[in-house]
């Protein structure tokens, strides 16, 4: 079990470093940003007590060729990804907003439906929708960002009332959330996919909306297989599905949502293992090319830190 919980670099020219929940990003110079993408977990909130093998690898090698794929939409922060676990780019200045889009009724926003609910951040839901059931058009279902506990939900129009993010920038983040949306979903039906609902992300920086962080992993987004989806739709059955959504069931399963007085159930070696083995497999459908476990693995902290620094030595 080798897996990269937690960093503690000192990067020349370093002035801070933020551990969130997955990933630890490096300000070098306040100008660029490390990002490494840790095999950290976590699901309602709360990281998981054990690491999953590959994993940051994984998440890391999505999001790069996605940003790549999308940049003729939306400028981005990506520079360079010296080691399969890391990013480097732009520092930008986040909102505290993170556009949520959904294609399908799912998930938490299902959840709310079921319980009688038919508005959601401000946008109005047909009456007679059934469980992922694709919307007549997508919906941005925006959250504020929380460092820590949960992020809550948030209308566009409280958004900017509250001096959030200006209503020029909303519209702004707005218009590329739906183009960003369009062309993942384009990419995944190539692979057979369906692009269910998905986050992003955006900074400012020299006075441009920019797109930070992630993109169409299956850690910010689900995915559907194309394949069977009407016939499970139409049957009331489960979607066969590519995101993280199988270890939030499992935890629900055992009884954990992150709810008071719950406890976190033991996470052992094998079902670290048959996560891991489920994120390759995400990596492989999403891509579309087989996944090569990156090298020196069992000294994942010393192989990053020497090509990052190798990296910015060049800049």
């Amino acid at each position: 079990m080798n897996a990269l919980t937690r960093t503690d670099f000192n990067f020349k020219g370093q002035k801070s470093v933020y551990h969130g929940k997955v990933r630890d990003v490096y300000n070098i110079n306040d100008d660029l940003m490390v990002m490494v993408a840790t095999d950290r977990i976590s699901a309602f909130d709360v990281i998981l007590p054990k690491g999953i093998p590959f994993k940051g690898q994984v998440l890391n090698q999505i999001a790069a060729k996605f940003l790549d794929a999308t940049s003729d939409i939306v400028p981005n922060w990506k520079l360079a990804t010296p080691d399969p676990m890391v990013t480097v780019g732009l520092k930008a200045e986040g909102f505290r907003v993170e556009m949520i889009i959904r294609g399908y009724l799912t998930g938490s926003a299902w959840r709310e439906y079921k319980n009688g609910s038919r508005e959601l951040c401000g946008v109005k839901l047909p009456e007679g929708m059934k469980e992922n059931q694709k919307f007549p058009t997508p919906i941005i279902t925006p959250t504020t960002k929380a460092d820590e506990g949960h992020d809550q939900n948030i209308s566009k129009e409280e958004i900017i009332a509250q001096g959030l993010v200006s209503k020029e920038d909303y519209e702004q983040m707005e218009k590329y959330t739906y183009a960003l949306f369009e062309r993942g979903t384009e990419i995944a039906a190539k692979k057979g996919l369906i692009l269910v609902d998905t986050k992003y992300e955006f900074g400012k920086r020299d006075g441009k909306v920019i797109l930070i962080d992630e993109i169409h992993t299956p850690d910010s987004s689900r995915y559907f297989y194309a394949e069977g989806y009407e016939e499970k739709f139409a049957a009331g059955q489960p979607q066969k599905q590519l995101s993280k959504e199988f270890v939030r069931q499992w935890l629900i399963e055992h009884n954990f949502m992150n709810e008071p007085g719950q406890v976190m159930p033991e996470i052992t070696d094998e079902y670290a293992v048959s996560v891991s083995d489920r994120y390759i497999e995400l990596y492989e459908h999403i891509v579309g090319e087989k996944f090569e476990k990156a090298a020196n693995a069992e000294n994942l902290a010393a192989r990053i830190e020497k090509n990052v620094s190798d990296y910015l030595a060049t800049l």
